[in-house]
């Protein structure tokens, strides 16, 4: 008796020590969080990213913004005052899915009231993972103005990465235009419609070159120092983690680093299993961090080139220097800079896409089966002689009252309650032909997805209303990261395709490819109460109605702020 007295003692204590040390270490984790403030200022200013001036939106004067730097757990505070005089604006985070704060998510319509001109707004919210990350305007079509930047979230005190590295630099990649977003959406808008055309520059890290031959140099200037080549010195023998985003309007991009390979180590927060590239294939809204080894002749500098794939290129690309320390940063590379693969080898491509899996060690198994499946076409169309993108011929339009506050505080009447079709005639649709889609329709309505259901969305692209024409299209989820289970040409098969789903090892994303004529397979929990768009990230598609909203769990949300109230029906609760 006293032996067993003495075991059961024991295991007592034992479980007092190990409740302590999980107590003691929740409070050292706790300790270690910070809180992370940035005071902001949106405006428009007057740059040459491209010799070309014209009017940009910055953020302290700056366009890429300032980084956000913070460690896995800290809550980042952002005070941002809209100064921009004649226009709302709404900042989005893109790849933090604000757990517990659903209205921060920053997009107008959907989570929040615009931030009205003079306004100031403040978000704040917990980066609860490491990875790279961006942020960017999201009302109307401002994000292609300039106001964009990177969040890079590091793992916490004492744990390491599963790669090494000795710097961390940043590339932002984008393409950029010359007319205003007003002229673009008017265009859009109008009959007979008017298509933004291609870019007239692509930037790497804010900086291009427009060809200013033609033009007065007060308006272009080729000498001007402001869009001199960017350029990335390095020392020879190291390594660098190059966090590379896209936040182009439009375009699809190669990136490569002359004579320099990249290993791919993470996407949209998730490590990769490594495997090296010449190219890397990069789609709006995408980020990578590629590790890249300054090996070469360190007796002379090297090109970075961005150029355009997926569309016929009418721009040209855009240029860096990948400067070793020992020559001067503007001396040029001697050799002629190379354009990268052909713009329509969809197949390359494709093989990209196939490879990029979790890296072993980091993978987080989906569930082998799922509640609910959506079919989700991708067409265009037109509606009254105007001409729009839809999903399952429904062409998407966001209400005055934004869905978060109309759910929560029981406004339904404000937008449609029906729910947008699941599926579309997969039968009978010929994916290859020009469709005149004479049902077509707009609508405001969303879908309701069942609290902690698993959801897969297949995404199916077709033929545009131009003959032998289907265009790449990146979709980006708010609120979640999705398994990527698959991605193929043709239309998708519903007995036999899910069969080939990888189960073993997807990588997690929260934007990915859809390729031309092709589909793409995912698969999500709706395990995060709120309202989450789900959208292509080309600015002019989701302007002409390719998104749609899902919700989830609304009755679990907590008490709104009244920050994020003040259009529509909520004008009279609204205190900054």
């Amino acid at each position: 008796m006293v032996e067993l007295s003495q075991c059961k003692s024991r295991r007592v204590l034992l479980k007092f020590l190990a409740l302590c040390f999980l107590v003691c270490l929740v409070n050292v984790q706790v300790a270690k969080a910070k809180i992370r403030k940035h005071k902001w200022e949106v405006k428009y200013e007057y740059k040459s990213h491209d010799c070309y001036q014209k009017l940009a939106m910055t953020v302290n004067g700056k366009t890429p913004g300032p980084t956000i730097l913070a460690q896995q757990g800290d809550t980042i505070i952002v005070k941002v005052k809209n100064s921009l005089l004649l226009e709302n604006t709404a900042i989005h985070w893109h790849g933090i899915p604000q757990i517990g704060t659903p209205w921060f998510d920053g997009i107008a319509g959907v989570t929040q009231c615009p931030i009205l001109p003079g306004d100031t707004f403040t978000y704040r919210f917990v980066v609860n993972r490491p990875g790279t990350y961006l942020y960017h305007a999201h009302y109307g079509m401002q994000r292609e103005s300039g106001l964009y930047g990177s969040i890079h979230v590091s793992v916490p005190d004492g744990i390491s990465e599963p790669f090494a590295y000795d710097y961390d630099r940043s590339i932002i990649l984008n393409d950029w235009y010359h007319k205003s977003t007003y002229e673009q959406a008017t265009g859009l808008s109008s009959i007979p419609f008017q298509w933004v055309g291609e870019p007239q520059s692509l930037l790497i890290q804010g900086r291009g070159k427009f060809d200013c031959s033609s033009m007065d140099a007060g308006v272009c200037n080729a000498s001007n120092q402001k869009c001199s080549p960017f350029v990335m010195t390095v020392v020879p023998g190291k390594t660098y983690r190059l966090r590379i985003s896209s936040m182009t309007a439009l375009s699809a991009l190669s990136f490569q680093i002359e004579s320099h390979k990249m290993t791919i180590v993470e996407a949209d927060g998730h490590y990769v299993e490594p495997f090296v590239v010449q190219n890397l294939f990069i789609y709006s809204g995408e980020t990578y961090s590629v590790l890249v080894k300054a090996d070469q002749d360190p007796s002379r500098n090297y090109w970075a080139v961005s150029s355009v794939v997926s569309r016929l290129p009418n721009t040209t690309s855009a240029l860096a220097i990948f400067n070793y320390n020992s020559i001067h940063p503007e001396k040029k590379p001697p050799t002629t800079p190379h354009n990268g693969p052909q713009w329509n080898d969809v197949a390359l491509r494709l093989a990209q896409s196939h490879a990029i899996k979790a890296r072993h060690g980091y993978i987080y198994q989906p569930p082998k089966t799922s509640d609910r499946v959506m079919v989700l076409l991708n067409t265009q169309n037109t509606i009254d002689n105007y001409l729009h993108w839809s999903v399952n011929n429904v062409s998407y339009n966001l209400p005055r009252t934004p869905y978060l506050i109309a759910l929560k505080e029981n406004l339904s009447h404000t937008f449609h309650q029906s729910s947008p079709p699941d599926k579309y005639d997969i039968a009978n649709y010929d994916i290859y032909a020009v469709r005149n889609n004479t049902n077509a329709t707009s609508s405001d309505s969303i879908y309701r997805l069942e609290y902690n259901s698993i959801v897969d969305v297949i995404l199916q692209n077709a033929n545009t209303m131009n003959p032998n024409n289907s265009e790449t299209h990146p979709w980006h989820l708010h609120g979640h990261d999705f398994w990527v289970l698959g991605y193929g040409i043709g239309k998708f098969d519903m007995n036999n395709d899910p069969k080939k789903y990888n189960l073993v090892n997807p990588i997690m994303k929260n934007t990915v490819p859809l390729h031309p004529y092709g589909w793409t397979a995912l698969r999500f929990k709706a395990d995060n109460p709120g309202v989450w768009a789900f959208h292509c990230h080309i600015e002019s598609h989701f302007y002409m109605g390719m998104g749609v909203v899902f919700e989830e769990g609304i009755d679990k949300v907590g008490k709104l702020p009244s920050s994020i109230m003040g259009c529509g029906e909520t004008k009279a609760t609204y205190s900054p």
